[in-house]
């Protein structure tokens, strides 16, 4: 899908629409996507792309695009985390640009066009980065969206911003409100969109979903929004995730794609999946983005054990296979569960 123009009318920047979205499903009566259902008598060549040849009258089944997350292949340069995002089918890598990441932020400058160089050689694009900014005061704030803006990078990930333990909450939201509407200030002087994750546990803002949006308050979402996790809204909600889905939608700008189980023990703690073998509801979550009208682009996490720690040691030629595959697979399940194109798209920047 061609990525669109960067105007003000795009729907992509537009807020979600009202509406009546559809009522939850009995289990019994409403069918789970599993991922096991689904990989079953497919052979990994036809998961990497070797697919059996349609007939001249068959359609082309819908494709959505959908980026990769770069943290699990940290392990690779440039050029072969490229080969690897493409080989599995993705459409772009979401890049760390972070301290341990594929960039420093020192480095910005220098080593995030060759990223994106590597990339476009591979026929991807780096469209998405995920920082540890969480301040405009920041000296490295600005050199690292200003560089990222002029690679063609469209999205970037914020950082955390954490509890105090014990402080009261009011002022410490009142505190954080400030710091988002300065971000958004110069996400917008440098044509560049912030996205706040959320994320499950311990004293993270967002983490309720609640609370993100009330600091994101009344910020145009061209410039700062939420990257929604599935994974980390039903952790950390269970029963009530789609309340929070539901209240923080208009502000939603990327989502972030994974599973999850509860590890076994004490304290009880979530666990990453592949996507389909573990507790998130994919084929509702589905219909509630697509009812709502929303133009997001995708981002596959595949944070779960790439290799058992036998293969850890294999050669770097029989690992990138390995993790071709793998995410391959991965990236296959979620666009068969977003299977309807027309509501996710390229990212875009406001303007």
């Amino acid at each position: 899908m061609s990525i669109a123009a960067c105007c003000g009318d795009s729907p992509f920047l537009d807020a979600a629409p009202a509406v009546t979205l559809p009522a939850s499903t009995h289990p019994s009566t409403h069918q789970r996507v599993s991922r096991r259902n689904f990989i079953a008598g497919i052979t990994t060549a036809a998961i990497v792309g070797n697919l059996q040849e349609p007939t001249e009258a068959a359609a082309p089944a819908p494709r959505p695009p959908i980026h990769l997350f770069s943290k699990l292949l940290q392990w690779l340069d440039y050029d072969n985390l490229a080969e690897v995002t493409a080989a599995a089918g993705y459409t772009g890598i979401e890049l760390t640009v972070r301290p341990g990441g594929h960039v420093e932020p020192e480095r910005v400058a220098a080593d995030l066009p060759r990223a994106v160089a590597a990339a476009k050689r591979a026929g991807i694009t780096v469209e998405m980065i995920v920082t540890a900014i969480n301040s405009s005061d920041d000296p490295q704030t600005e050199a690292v969206l200003r560089a990222a803006a002029a690679a063609g990078v469209k999205l970037y990930r914020l950082g955390y911003l954490r509890y105090q333990d014990l402080g009261p909450i009011e002022p410490q939201l009142a505190a954080m409100q400030r710091t988002m509407h300065n971000l958004a200030q110069l996400n917008e002087r440098c044509a560049i969109t912030g996205c706040y994750q959320n994320h499950h546990g311990g004293r993270i803002m967002g983490a309720s979903i609640w609370d993100l949006r009330t600091v994101l308050g009344d910020l145009d979402p061209a410039w700062m929004g939420c990257q929604y996790d599935i994974r980390h809204a039903v952790a950390e909600a269970t029963g009530s995730w789609e309340q929070g889905l539901r209240i923080i939608m208009p502000r939603i700008r990327s989502l972030a794609l994974k599973d999850f189980r509860w590890r076994a023990g004490r304290p009880l703690s979530p666990e990453t999946v592949p996507a389909g073998t573990g507790l998130v509801p994919w084929q509702r979550y589905a219909d509630l983005i697509r009812a709502a009208g929303h133009k997001l682009p995708l981002t596959a996490h595949c944070e779960w054990p790439t290799f058992s720690p036998a293969e850890e040691s294999l050669p770097i030629a029989q690992r990138k296979q390995l993790a071709t595959e793998r995410m391959a697979a991965e990236r296959a399940f979620l666009q068969t569960v977003f299977s309807d194109p027309s509501n996710l798209q390229e990212p875009t920047q406001g303007s």
